[in-house]
Parts: structure tokens; C-alpha cells; sequence
């Protein structure tokens, strides 16, 4: 089947959102193809963390199709042209069926339990000689939560180290942070079911429209039934999101803080400040003490329209028409991602988000949230919640809490010592460490980090020389070159386990169909190793997906991701559930905070008495949230004589991270089949550079040949590079600089310069 890109978009709900009711809607798709032979399983998308459903279609044991599941809440039986696509990932001839073990330089294929026994052994030997931490793991927000949990436990519980990572460090870090220090506790309050009740969207560096079609689909159609409504875009590049826009803001990347403390300063100003929820809800801070509200409108004197345009390159009337938009709004959300997050103060452009939902009150009520979007399917759910990152542990618990280690560490069967107290070392830092030859052996599960890594070739010389076990559906990728021990896992569909997405809901997904070759559930590789390690007695109870999934679920409970209500019985019959739901009776809830909330209904009522929401997280002080006076600091590496331009990344809509699954599909690789750099057309014309020449882009860490796309979407000064190609690596160009306080690096700005090739 042939698909234009024209095709495409001829088929999308809004011409670039790809947004379909029906598999039936793509071009070419035969009807007799879903006759009654196909047998129809309810999942989830593998792809982003919106988390749709989708309706799995099989025959003869094989994946024949995807559709959209009509009775999911979440897209309603719409899907993005990605999914329709995923049964030829499934398929696909790039399976990696087999492991291998690399001998004088080459793979040579042997069997999964020959390669246990081999990454045991070498283990085992870096452990006794080097000590635990020589060992490192590096997951993935795409990997289920029971695949995560083993990791955990076979890292931290029993080998004995904290140096376990995830490739959600790289994307939501800083908006883990942000909730973190504003609200007291992570992920967001509210859920999707605000945007049919949003009057006003202030949509902050996100390209909704590619990056998450479904909710980009809900919210234009929501304006479009409500033309009243009004949307707000921040963004250094025009996008497709811009067709519903009433105002964009175009700043310079990486000089927007100034732009949210100037319309901060607007709300109180001119009266739009909610000063009873102000009293009651929230106090203030700068980077180092308690202040309070006179402090802080102090802070924002200096933050004028005018210095904010000097600051942003944004005319101050638009600041100005901004702030009174979100001001006026009688509900307001607000939805961001990468363009935010991978910022050296991405954690502090998430407290500025969600500084005017505190300012205005408009937070704990219908249509009103401030809602970081997730970039990959279970970031959040076996991440964030699971505890796959440095410092923490299962149910939003820290290693640094001598109590949740005891918690934990019952649960595990461990000694509570082996859980060390000190946080491990977080991505950037680890890879660091690999090159070093600190760490001596790396697990790398269901992600890619030689493509993916910030400032990539700079890592590469740690993963020629450590030893390195890749666990991994598709061979080969930039990451299993440098693998000593490739391990074949199963896909998706290919196995059973929980994804949780951005709105807090987490979703059962079935095994359809046997694995793949000699394909294994990653859970159980894991589990196998620890075994073949020596830890029989911790992991030989584990019979089932659903053993890893009760014990886990039983480590939620009573914290404020309870999820012990969502049994597997449970999950295999509805359409997700929102956390927390602390019993098999509860229906999930839909506001954090406030009523409704089972925390909040719990708490004594001169705890709640004249509050409409009492922020309960364990950063949170006495129920408040805070408001922050934070500086307005630019990126890590400015433009300069030298390197004149702002380089940027993101994705495209028919793309997928690294391209291990979507490139699979000759139909989206036939859309978009490699990448370029755009260049505005007057920074074009100075250079003397036209349409589809040749280029290179330079920045300080490396050099890219690519073709130039002269269009009017980057302002002027900037560029920007699609990433998901490994021919054309965008990430030997970006800096591997991080946010001190979420170690999340800052991918989307540099210093770059551009010339003919």
C-alpha cells in the first residue's frame, strides 16, 4: 500500500493532527481484510504517553491490524497514522529473534539461556572485583511497569546499587521537579477530562499537533464546537499546532522565564489574581527562603512587558495580551512538553507554568490544570511511579528515606543494607562514568542512548569499551553495535503488563500472540538473571505477570499513587483507572487536592476547613502550594559571534523517537523519509543558501551534513533538526548540559552556525 504524504494529511482530522475515527479511513485499506476471522483484543498504543486505546486485531496467530478502541475515554476510537502502522513493527524483518554474543568482533547466535549465563558470570565477576556500583542498568519509559519493577529489584535490592536509570531522565525530569516543588508532589492534578472544559489552552513549547495528535484532535475539536474558546501558543517555531492559535508568542529558545513572570506580574497588576486562594492555598519562595506575597510582587517589579521583549525578542503588547487571555479565561489549561522540559531550568519553567494556575486559582476545578504531556507510553507509570530512575524506589518512595528502604525491602525478601541510602548516579553522570571506566558493565533495556544521548559520540567511547548486555525487539540499532550481549525481547502485543500514562491512568495490555524466534518478556530475562546471579530464593516466586504486578500494586498502597484497587481482573475489564483508587470499588479519581480526592476526603476537617484544595504531597508544607520567584536565566550556551544561530530539535508526526518501530513501516518512511534542517528564509538569503542544498551544521561538539529546508517555521537566528534519524544524528550536534535540579539535559537549545557543503 502506497501513501502519499499529501495522502496523509487528506486523511487527518486536521490536516496535520492525523487523527482518525476508523481503521477503515486510511487509503488503501481493504474491507474484507477485518472480516469475521479476525479476532479484536483490547490494549494500548506504544507509542507516546497519551496513552490511547487501540483494538489489536489477529489471525493465525499473527497481528493483521490496529484500530481505534471506540469505548476508551481517552480517544475515542481516534488514532494517530503512527498506530495504524504498528502491525508492520510487529512483523518486521529488523525482529531480533535470537541473542547473540559478540566473538573477535562479531555476533554469533546462541542460545537465550547461553547468553544468561554468559552476562551472569561477567557480572558477577565485575561485582566481587569492582563492587556493586561497577554495575549500572538503563531502561526505558516505553518498558511495562512489572518489566521496570524487576529491574529495580534485581539492581537496587539485590546486587546492591542505585545506578538504574531510565530514558525519562532525558524527557519529563524537570516536569517530575516542577510538580515536585510546586504542588508537593509529581504528576499532574487533574486529567484529560478538563479539556472539553477549558475555555482558555496555553499551549508552551509543544508542537501538540505532531508530538500528540489524539489530545491536539480534543482540544480543535473542542474549539471548534466552542468557538469561544481561546488558545495560546509560546513557541520559538511555527508548527502545525498554529492553525488553532489566537496568539503566538515566538521567543527566542530558551528565553521564555521572563515571558511567565511578565504576565505574572500583568494578573496581579490589572486584578485577575485570585486573593482568597491565594490566602488559604499558597505561599511564596525565591531560590533560598520563604518570602511572602509583598516579597514576591517586589520580585516581579523588574519584570515589566518591556523588560521581558528585551529579554525574548516578543513584542511587549503581545506579553500583555497573553497575560490578559489567561487572566480573563474563566478556566484555563495549560499543556507543555519537551520545549519546556530539556532546559538547563526546565524545573524552573515548570514552576512558572504553574505559578498563574496558583496566582489565578484556576487549578483543582473543572477545566482548569497545569498538565505536563508525557513523551513516552509508561514514563510515568513504571518510571515515576515504578521508581526507575537513581533516587527512587516503587510507589514515589526515595532511597534517601531510611523508612521507604525498609518498606521496600520487606516487600523484596532483601536486607534492608543492601539498599544503599545515597542516590546513584543519574543519566549524563552514569554515561560519564561508563567512558571513565567506573562502570564496568551496563544492562541497556528497550532504548537506544548511543542516538538518543545528548551530545552522543561524546558516550560512544564507553559503550566500545565496557561490557554491554542490550536487551532489544529490532537489530541492529546505533545502541546493539556496541553490545557485547544482545538479548532478544518480546514486543508489544507479544506480552502481558500495565503502561501508565499522562493523565495518571494505568491501562492492562494482553499477550495476543507467542513471541517472536526465541523473544523473552523482559521481566523475565531480568528475573531469569537474577537467578542465574545467585539470587534464587528473591526472584523464584515470580511464576506470572501478574505475581510482579500484585506485589508492586501492594507497594502503592496507602501512597498517593494508590493503585491497589486496580487488580489485573479489574484492569482486563474497564478502560483504565486514575489513581489514586485505594479499593477495588473505587472508580479512580479525577481531581487531585480537592474533593472527590480520597486522600483529600480522608484528611480531618480543620485540616480542610475554609481551603478548596490542601496540597498533600510530602513537599508540601502544612497543605500549601508554592509560588516561586525564580531568575529569568537564559540556556547554557547563548549564541555568539562565532556560533550565531539557536539550534533546535523535536519530532516529526510520522516518526517515533530513534525509528526502530515507525521505520519499519515503508509507508511513513515513504512520508518522511530523512531528515533536514530548516533555516528561515532571511537567514537563508544572507547565507546564500536555497532550498534542498546540502549543509553542514556545526556546533562546538560535532559536525551534520543535511539537506536545508528554507521555510518560515524557525525564526530568524534559529534552525531546527528532526532527530529520529540515525543517518543523520541530530544528537552529535546538542549539548549534554543539564538542569541542576532534575539532571535533564538541554536538547533544545544550542549554539550552532550553518554553511554550504
Amino acid at each position: 500500500m502506497t501513501v502519499s504524504r499529501r495522502e496523509f494529511l487528506k486523511t487527518s482530522a486536521a490536516a496535520t493532527a492525523a487523527a482518525s475515527i476508523g481503521v477503515n479511513l486510511l487509503p488503501g485499506m481493504k474491507n474484507n481484510l477485518f472480516a469475521g476471522q479476525v479476532e479484536w483484543h483490547k490494549s494500548v498504543c506504544r507509542y507516546c504517553g497519551t496513552g490511547c486505546g487501540v483494538m489489536v486485531g489477529t489471525k493465525d496467530g499473527k497481528v493483521v491490524a490496529v484500530k481505534g478502541d471506540k469505548e476508551n475515554t481517552i480517544n475515542r476510537g481516534h488514532l494517530c497514522v503512527k498506530a495504524f502502522y504498528l502491525p508492520k513493527a510487529v512483523n518486521s524483518k529488523t525482529r531480533l529473534k535470537h541473542a547473540m554474543i559478540k566473538k573477535n568482533g562479531k555476533f554469533e547466535k546462541v542460545t537465550v539461556d547461553e547468553a544468561l549465563d554468559f552476562v551472569a558470570k561477567k557480572f558477577n565477576e565485575i561485582r566481587q572485583k569492582h563492587g556493586a556500583n561497577a554495575l549500572a542498568f538503563y531502561g526505558s519509559g516505553q518498558a511495562e511497569t512489572e518489566e521496570t519493577y524487576m529491574a529495580n529489584k534485581l539492581w537496587k535490592g539485590c546486587i546492591g546499587t542505585n545506578n538504574m536509570e531510565g530514558n525519562p531522565r532525558l524527557c519529563m525530569a524537570s516536569a517530575v521537579g516542577g510538580y515536585l516543588t510546586s504542588l508537593g508532589a509529581d504528576e499532574p492534578a487533574g486529567t484529560y477530562q478538563d479539556i472539553e472544559q477549558a475555555k482558555f489552552f496555553m499551549l508552551i513549547g509543544s508542537n501538540t499537533a505532531e508530538a500528540h495528535p489524539i489530545l491536539f484532535e480534543r482540544i480543535m475539536r473542542h474549539k471548534t464546537k466552542n468557538p469561544d474558546v481561546q488558545i495560546l501558543i509560546i513557541d520559538p517555531r511555527k508548527t502545525p499546532t498554529d492553525q488553532v492559535a489566537d496568539l503566538h508568542l515566538f521567543p527566542k529558545p530558551g528565553y521564555d522565564l521572563a515571558i511567565l513572570h511578565a504576565m505574572a506580574k500583568i494578573i496581579i497588576d490589572e486584578g485577575y489574581a485570585d486573593e482568597e486562594f491565594i490566602k488559604t492555598s499558597v505561599i511564596f519562595k525565591d531560590n533560598k527562603n520563604k518570602i511572602d506575597y509583598a516579597g514576591y510582587k517586589e520580585f516581579l517589579k523588574k519584570y515589566t512587558p518591556e523588560y521581558a521583549s528585551q529579554r525574548s525578542g516578543v513584542p511587549a503588547e503581545d506579553i500583555i495580551k497573553a497575560a490578559r487571555m489567561f487572566g480573563k479565561a474563566e478556566t484555563a489549561m495549560s499543556l507543555w512538553t519537551m520545549g519546556i522540559n530539556q532546559r538547563t531550568r526546565g524545573v524552573w519553567a515548570n514552576n512558572l507554568i504553574t505559578n498563574l494556575h496558583l496566582l489565578t486559582g484556576k487549578i483543582g476545578k473543572p477545566g482548569c490544570d497545569s498538565f505536563s504531556l508525557t513523551g513516552q507510553p509508561n514514563a510515568c507509570g513504571g518510571v515515576r511511579e515504578g521508581g526507575g530512575l537513581c533516587h527512587l524506589l516503587p510507589g514515589h518512595r526515595l532511597v534517601v528515606k531510611e523508612k521507604h528502604r525498609q518498606q521496600v525491602a520487606k516487600v523484596w525478601g532483601v536486607p534492608v543494607e543492601r539498599i544503599q541510602p545515597k542516590p546513584g548516579k543519574h543519566t549524563v553522570a552514569m554515561f560519564e562514568a561508563l567512558n571513565k571506566g567506573e562502570i564496568k558493565g551496563i544492562y541497556i533495556m528497550c532504548t537506544n542512548p548511543a542516538q538518543s544521548l545528548p551530545n552522543a559520540s561524546k558516550y560512544w567511547k564507553g559503550l566500545e569499551e565496557q561490557f554491554v548486555v542490550v536487551a532489544e525487539s529490532f537489530f541492529p540499532t546505533a545502541t546493539t553495535k556496541y553490545a557485547d550481549v544482545v538479548l532478544p525481547s518480546a514486543f508489544w502485543t507479544e506480552k502481558e503488563g500495565v503502561y501508565g500514562c499522562t493523565e495518571r491512568r494505568s491501562q492492562y495490555m494482553p499477550k495476543v500472540k507467542d513471541p517472536e524466534g526465541d523473544a523473552v518478556w523482559d521481566a523475565f530475562l531480568l528475573r531469569d538473571l537474577g537467578k542465574k546471579m545467585g539470587f534464587v530464593k528473591e526472584f523464584e516466586k515470580y511464576q506470572t505477570a501478574q505475581d510482579i504486578w500484585d506485589e508492586y500494586r501492594g507497594l502503592t498502597k496507602g501512597q498517593d499513587m494508590d493503585l491497589w484497587g486496580a487488580t489485573y481482573d479489574r484492569l482486563k475489564k474497564v478502560r483504565g483507572l486514575t489513581w489514586p483508587v485505594p479499593s477495588e470499588d473505587h472508580p479512580g479519581t479525577y481531581k487531585r487536592y480537592t474533593d472527590g480526592d480520597p486522600i483529600y476526603d480522608a484528611l480531618p476537617a480543620e485540616k480542610k476547613k475554609g481551603r478548596r484544595m490542601y496540597f498533600y504531597g510530602p513537599k508540601a508544607k502544612d497543605g500549601y502550594a508554592t509560588i516561586w520567584a525564580r531568575p529569568d536565566k537564559g540556556p547554557e550556551e547563548p549564541t555568539d559571534a562565532e556560533y550565531p544561530l539557536a539550534l533546535s530539535t523535536g519530532r516529526v508526526m510520522e516518526h517515533w523517537h530513534t525509528g526502530t518501530m515507525t521505520m519499519t513501516a515503508p509507508e511513513l518512511n515513504r512520508a518522511v523519509p530523512k531528515a533536514y534542517v530548516e533555516i528561515n528564509p532571511s537567514d537563508a538569503k544572507k547565507m546564500g543558501i536555497n532550498n534542498k542544498d546540502q549543509v553542514v551544521v556545526e556546533t562546538r561538539r560535532g559536525s551534520l551534513e543535511i539537506e536545508a529546508r528554507v521555510i518560515d517555521r524557525p525564526i530568524p537566528g534559529t534552525i531546527f533538526i528532526p532527530w529520529h534519524w540515525e543517518k543523520w544524528m541530530a544528537n552529535i550536534l546538542t549539548i549534554d548540559a543539564f538542569d541542576p535540579g532534575s539532571k535533564e539535559p538541554e536538547y533544545k537549545v544550542c549554539a550552532a552556525r550553518i554553511k554550504k557543503a
